[in-house]
């Protein structure tokens, strides 16, 4: 038998399932059918609209729905280009592709690992119709900057804030500053509906139209049945996993705190380390999703021996997003010094409610002795 199967697993995340999400799905599943069919599906819409401030949410079965209803709602398609930072996760791509636009890929910035506006601005050109910002690991971007690029340009600004839960810019959620936001409830997430996304705006007539397609291009008020009046998509959350998202919204504040805490006994453990970690700028509030540690330019770095480090000690470890452009799934695009960089000195970190001090404390164990000798 080996070490690392004697003791218990760390997992990079896991959700917190108690009693309340129980609870609620049950009652979904007993009472949930017909004419209460839509009835937890419509209070985690009105609650977390009133949570984020905005005033429209629609739940959908993934972020990457909301990104592809909210992407269609605006016109985007065949011959426009989106812009976005080149280290994502392919879901934030994905969309553009399947509308027939076009993801032009920009640099981040070294601190905050999200879009440098300066590159923003540089790659807009005639066929730009929207830029997306992506919140990476809960990391916020520089929203007053983009936005007055966006103004500029008359664009819209769209919020990935898939990672984003508990962030905050200035006093406003993330997700409810730009033309239409998108939250992922997929298991990993700080608050979790197994799978699931919403989309949420402030744009009444935006709404609409995405309401409209979330139902198979059906609109409202529509008294003919079965009638469409466009080619729409399903990407519906079913009531069961609404009736989790209702109990989890209900415990959002301690979900989000208990992300906060694990960070901070991270950031704390590695002060005297040559890292850095997610930043919280002044007057922001990041939601931690995913602590993430960057090793210092120019320290050697074997990230490889640090993942072999946490699975001898029975620790998921999971590298950086790669740059979209090295993959090879895009149209070509140049390489971003940022971004390439970032990614390969850096590796997420386990983080879940259910986590103890003690588990924190085995992950760095297991992070300090290979960059011990570089203090």
């Amino acid at each position: 038998m080996t070490v690392a199967s004697t003791k218990s697993r760390i997992y990079y995340t896991k959700p917190s399932i108690t009693e309340l999400e129980i609870r609620y799905a049950t009652d979904a599943a007993a009472s949930g059918w017909g004419e209460h069919c839509y009835d937890y599906i419509e209070r985690f819409q009105r609650q977390f609209a009133q949570h984020l401030g905005v005033r429209h949410a629609i739940a959908t079965s993934s972020a990457t729905g909301a990104l592809h209803l909210g992407m269609a709602g605006l016109g985007i398609g065949p011959g426009d280009e989106v812009i976005l930072a080149d280290i994502n996760w392919i879901a934030s791509a994905a969309p553009i592709v399947h509308l027939g636009a076009k993801p032009v890929l920009v640099d981040v910035l070294p601190d905050s690992w999200c879009l440098d506006p300066a590159a923003v601005e540089a790659a807009i050109t005639p066929r730009t119709k929207a830029i997306l910002a992506v919140y990476l690991y809960g990391n916020l971007c520089d929203v007053d900057a983009l936005s007055a690029i966006a103004q500029r340009h008359g664009l819209p600004l769209i919020e990935d804030a898939a990672e984003a839960i508990g962030s905050i810019w200035h006093g406003r959620r993330a997700g409810s500053m730009g033309a239409f936001g998108a939250f992922s409830f997929h298991g990993t997430k700080t608050i979790t509906t197994g799978e699931g996304g919403m989309f949420v705006t402030n744009d009444d007539a935006l709404y609409e139209r995405v309401l409209t397609l979330s139902n198979h291009g059906r609109a409202r008020g529509e008294t003919r049945q079965f009638w469409p009046e466009r080619i729409g998509f399903k990407y519906k959350m079913s009531n069961l996993q609404a009736a989790i998202g209702c109990a989890q919204l209900e415990r959002i504040d301690e979900l989000v705190a208990r992300k906060r805490r694990i960070f901070e006994q991270y950031r704390n453990a590695f002060a005297k380390l040559p890292v850095s970690m997610n930043p919280e700028p002044t007057g922001t509030v990041n939601g931690f999703w995913m602590p993430t540690i960057v090793v210092n330019e120019h320290v050697p770095f074997d990230r490889s021996a640090l993942l072999a480090a946490f699975k001898a000690d029975n620790i998921d470890g999971r590298v950086f997003f790669w740059p979209l452009s090295s993959l090879g799934l895009l149209e070509p695009s140049p390489r971003h010094p940022v971004s390439d960089s970032l990614s390969k000195r850096a590796t997420n970190l386990p983080s879940y409610h259910d986590m103890t001090e003690k588990d924190v404390d085995r992950v760095v164990n297991a992070v300090q002795p290979v960059l011990g000798d570089h203090k």
